[in-house]
């Protein structure tokens, strides 16, 4: 194993751990740990984050699981490049956030509903502000994905993923159904 996957499995254990102990939204006394597919480092990515104009349209009303909605900033766009073709993908952040540390990234592809929470999946993706250099990177690592809360219990709200960010391959990496 190398040092990538050792990292993305330590990872893992310290949220399985965190949910174990109460720490989520599953019932610790039956939790048996998350599923997970294989960590492929192949689905980690730095890419260049293009900046959005954080003007009044930049706020973007995200649905969620329970019919409210969720105001977020349309912070920017990135472009991955996956094995069936390059795709952009809107990234979020918290209104009036100018430098997030992380931002947001929401997402359904071709496993949603069938190996994953149908719903869709998240990223909380690292910015690197580069001082001095091109432009901010963001960091997607698929292999970080998530199931939102709601996917466990509805006492849970959660944003939908827009229709920006749907994914029509499948991005076979990250949380599982189990």
């Amino acid at each position: 194993m190398g040092a990538y996957e050792d990292a993305v499995l330590d990872y893992r254990r310290r949220k399985d751990e965190h949910f174990a102990a109460g720490g989520g939204p599953v019932d610790a006394a039956t939790f048996q740990g998350l599923s997970y597919y294989p960590p492929d480092e192949a689905w980690a990515f730095t890419l260049p984050l293009t900046l959005l104009p954080q003007d009044a349209g930049a706020e973007f009303t995200l649905d969620t699981n329970t019919g409210e909605t969720r105001t977020m900033s349309r912070f920017g766009e990135v472009t991955v490049p996956l094995p069936g073709g390059q795709y952009t993908l809107l990234v979020f952040a918290g209104l009036g956030e100018d430098r997030p540390a992380r931002v947001f990234v929401p997402f359904r592809d071709a496993t949603s509903g069938a190996e994953t929470y149908g719903a869709g999946r998240y990223l909380d993706a690292p910015v690197d502000w580069q001082l001095g250099g091109d432009g901010p990177l963001v960091r997607l690592d698929f292999n970080l994905a998530y199931h939102p809360y709601c996917a466990y219990s509805p006492a849970w709200v959660c944003p939908l993923p827009p229709r920006e960010n749907r994914v029509p391959e499948a991005v076979p990496v990250g949380e599982k159904l189990g």
